[in-house]
């Protein structure tokens, strides 16, 4: 998780922002919309309905954009029909991948996810394939400014979280994905100020590579966050000092 977290804070820092909002809106809105579709509009018995409507308006999407993507979802209106998918593969170097996707068009996604993995000195894989590599976990963000960290950690114990790590700039609190929702509803009730909360791909082990198989793969992780229907990429590649370096100068 810190790999991708990381990878993620850096392209914000680089100034990608107009783009970076823009995908997030793209994002959440299909998230909005298929939680609505599988779990009815009712956010007080849709938990995952909740958390994208927060994250939302988090990201200041504005309130009819977020209706109309609940209403989408529910049918009330006409729109695409959007449906999730992962795929699995192999970057340069061993390094795996786990792809998420929310899409309107299946066979075209599956055909550019193929063919940008092989593009980049990748292979897509099988369902399956790299999936044991990684474990779901919920993942809360909160700025740093004025955050007394003993404390915060305390209370999102106590909440039922996991841990708490601090990154640059932000606490990350993780929790099981089953307590996503208690924990952020818990930080929420102490007077904290969620940044996100999503549920995220963390890997069990990670890979060291050199400077080159990782300025490859941080290449190949660009190309497919840049993809429109990608909502989530995470690899196993660890985040050291030297690829970390790499990254800030992309």
């Amino acid at each position: 998780m810190a790999g991708h977290s990381k990878w993620a804070n850096i392209k914000h820092r680089k100034g990608r922002q107009d783009a970076a909002r823009s995908k997030a809106f793209t994002r959440i809105i299909r998230e909005i919309t298929v939680a609505a579709r599988e779990g009815g509009s009712d956010e007080g018995s849709n938990p995952r309905l909740s958390l994208a409507i927060e994250n939302a308006k988090a990201a200041n999407m504005p309130k009819e954009n977020i209706e109309r993507a609940i209403k989408k979802g529910t049918g009330e209106l006409e729109g695409e029909s959007y449906e999730e998918a992962t795929f699995e593969g192999y970057g340069p170097g061993g390094v795996a991948y786990f792809v998420e996707c929310t899409t309107d068009n299946n066979n075209r996604t599956v055909s550019e996810i193929r063919h940008t993995f092989g593009k980049h000195g990748g292979n897509m894989g099988n369902n399956g394939s790299v999936a044991f590599l990684f474990e779901q976990k919920g993942i809360i963000t909160i700025n740093k400014e004025d955050q007394d960290e003993d404390e915060l950690m305390l209370t999102a114990i106590d909440a039922g979280a996991e841990d708490v790590k601090a990154e640059e700039g932000y606490f990350e609190i993780i929790t099981t994905r089953e307590q996503l929702y208690a924990v952020r509803t818990g930080l929420e009730a102490a007077g904290y100020e969620i940044g996100s909360a999503e549920l995220l791909r963390v890997a069990i082990t990670e890979v060291e590579v050199n400077n080159d198989t990782a300025l490859s793969n941080l290449k190949l992780m660009d190309k497919f966050e840049e993809h429109d229907d990608v909502t989530n990429v995470f690899t196993n590649m660890s985040m050291t000092d030297d690829v970390m370096e790499i990254a800030e100068k992309m």
